[in-house]
């Protein structure tokens, strides 16, 4: 993905993508097409919201403590903006919506968002030596 130069950033991105096939994949088996669709999307709004985040911080340039927190600062509100408006749009619009799997599914994809970050940079630092 050549909008995000962040390493770390796009395995976030790719271990959310892995986990939403997953689950969608195991809801599908397990409930019914209308879970699968509800994972799909729940994995969708946080694989999108990190999206947006890693797409701004990958085009900061500036190299102040300054910029870069009024980057991380804008990154975070845009995340929390496009997050809230994909839930509200999934809820409103998407009459079958299985809550309890979408909700899930969304809760579970930040997470791994975090724990990925975690991992992503100490395989880095030992990359780096």
């Amino acid at each position: 993905m050549p909008w995000i130069q962040n390493k770390p950033l796009l395995t976030v991105i790719r271990w959310q993508m892995l986990f939403t096939i997953i689950a969608t994949l195991a809801s599908g088996l397990l409930i019914d097409l209308h879970g699968a669709i509800s994972a799909l999307l729940g994995g969708f709004v946080s694989v999108t919201s990190s999206f947006a985040f890693a797409v701004i911080v990958s085009r900061h340039k500036g190299y102040s403590a300054s910029g870069t927190l009024r980057t991380a600062l804008r990154a975070e509100a845009v995340k929390i903006l496009v997050t809230v408006m994909l839930l509200w749009l999934v809820l409103v619009t998407y009459k079958d919506v299985n809550t309890l799997v979408f909700i899930g599914a969304f809760a579970i994809a930040v997470i791994v968002n975090s724990m990925a970050l975690l991992v992503s940079d100490k395989a880095e630092a030992i990359h780096n030596k």
